[in-house]
């Protein structure tokens, strides 16, 4: 540091530490866990009465998001009470989304930090209302973790996609959502739960929604494999089951698929 002439403010410097605090999330040697301090704030949070309330309750889950498979999802009966010409009426589904996602939060798993020089695989998956996605890695010792996962609700228009299309879809956002991570990096794989979707990126009979994706994938180096629902758990819960109990998908070893889904 001498030679180069940097400087440090030794009040902020911290030396031995397990982990450390970094953009509102805690770095360490298992991965990176979300703050403590943001998550008790969104599990102590009162009912909101108003749509301004609910607003800034949802702007600080949302920044938590990664944690979360099927954040999107499960977030819908509330961000439906913030749309324009919503009638404010706080019903049971939304207390039921309210407490869902604090249940969640509550229970993140400690994600993976990426490792460039390990091949990457993707899981995603559809539904009426959602689409949803996660980045995995094999860690040294073995282990399939999750590195991030992402979710978003569909627009209007996108409701009315048939189902293949919304498999399609959700497989192009996850590749724009981990673009860092897979772009001109080793092949990695994609796992479905939707079989049609092995031959989709090569098919001459996409629709005409649909017809200009392929020179999309193409920029990107991976394989399709076709995982059936019993033992794609992972995609299961990212778009379809709002209200399942996600801490054990910090680790997805092959025995836990049953156990979870049960």
């Amino acid at each position: 540091m001498r030679e180069n002439r940097l400087y440090a403010n030794i009040n902020k410097c911290i030396f031995g530490a397990e982990e450390i605090p970094f953009l509102g999330c805690f770095l360490g040697k298992d991965g990176v866990r979300a703050d403590p301090e943001k998550v008790c704030a969104i599990a102590q949070w009162p009912v909101p009465v108003s749509q301004k309330d609910l607003r800034k309750w949802l702007g600080l889950a949302n920044y938590l998001h990664k944690y979360s498979a099927n954040y999107a999802e499960m977030a819908r009966p509330l961000t439906n009470l913030l749309k324009k010409d919503a009638v404010w009426s706080w019903t049971s589904e939304a207390q039921q989304a309210f407490e869902a996602i604090k249940s969640s939060l509550q229970s993140a798993p400690i994600l993976a930090l990426p490792d460039e020089e390990r091949p990457f695989s993707v899981v995603c998956d559809a539904s009426d209302f959602a689409i949803g996605c996660a980045l995995l890695q094999v860690d040294a010792e073995g282990r399939e973790r999750v590195v991030s996962f992402q979710s978003r609700q569909l627009k209007a228009a996108e409701k009315n996609y048939p189902v293949h299309d919304k498999e399609l879809l959700a497989m192009k956002y996850a590749l724009v959502k981990f673009r860092v991570h897979l772009l001109g990096q080793k092949p990695f794989v994609i796992y479905t739960d939707h079989a049609s979707l092995r031959t989709a990126t090569s098919s001459p009979h996409l629709s005409q929604r649909m017809a200009r994706w392929p020179s999309f994938f193409a920029e990107y180096n991976f394989t399709m494999e076709y995982k059936p629902g019993k033992q794609n758990v992972l995609a299961d819960a990212l778009s379809r089951r709002p209200y399942y109990e996600l801490a054990h998908l910090a680790y997805l070893e092959s025995p836990l698929y049953e156990l979870i889904r049960e």
